[in-house]
């Protein structure tokens, strides 16, 4: 049925992140994040009863429901992903097939930390590390708007937000070291769980 999607709680407490404060979690997790799930619910009700026979490339309500049902949708899921990879330490265990696939695919975790950086101050939106079964590749993709910039077939594995939201109250503009305390609270178990799920299904 349309509209039953639900926010998933914080995967660990409010005040547990380094660098990352308990009040901008609140408000990252319990009003931005909330918000997209509860417009994904109401545009996807909205569309129940829309009038489809208007629908036009230039303008119509159907076509404004739709274009923001993939923006809240989108926002939904990478914001899980976002929290659903932390809880860390930001420490890779060197034998993992993550680090062994990120070494293969960037050289050295260090090339992926400084390209994961790069993608992450350069974006409007987000840095999201991601498995492409149709190259077999790790890829850091910058995604502007949740639903601009992705890469179809391609499997998110660590996302990370740098809309304002995510880090002015913390650190103002000094984007940099907010980007440095997202990795420092990554939990790389997690995030090699993911890839071997996803390469898994590819074999």
């Amino acid at each position: 049925m349309p509209g039953e999607h639900k926010p998933k709680p914080l995967p660990f407490a409010y005040d547990s992140t380094q660098g990352i404060s308990e009040q901008v979690n609140k408000w990252h997790h319990d009003t931005h994040y909330v918000g997209y799930v509860n417009k994904r619910n109401e545009i996807e009700i909205s569309l129940e009863t829309a009038d489809r026979s208007k629908a036009n490339a230039n303008y119509s309500p159907y076509g404004e429901l739709k274009r923001r049902e993939t923006f809240n949708a989108s926002g939904q899921i990478l914001h899980e992903i976002y929290w659903g990879m932390m809880g860390g330490k930001g420490e890779i265990d060197a034998n993992s097939e993550i680090a062994a696939k990120l070494i293969s695919d960037f050289g050295s975790f260090e090339k992926w930390r400084e390209d994961f950086i790069a993608c992450s101050k350069a974006s409007l939106g987000w840095a999201i590390l991601c498995y492409d079964p149709t190259d077999g590749k790790l890829h850091n993709f910058l995604c502007d708007f949740h639903n601009g910039g992705a890469v179809w077939g391609a499997i998110p594995l660590l996302a990370n937000d740098v809309f304002e939201h995510a880090y002015y109250k913390d650190y103002g503009p000094d984007r940099a070291k907010y980007i440095e305390a997202f990795l420092s609270n990554v939990d790389w178990a997690k995030v090699d769980a993911k890839f071997r799920k996803a390469t898994s299904a590819n074999v």
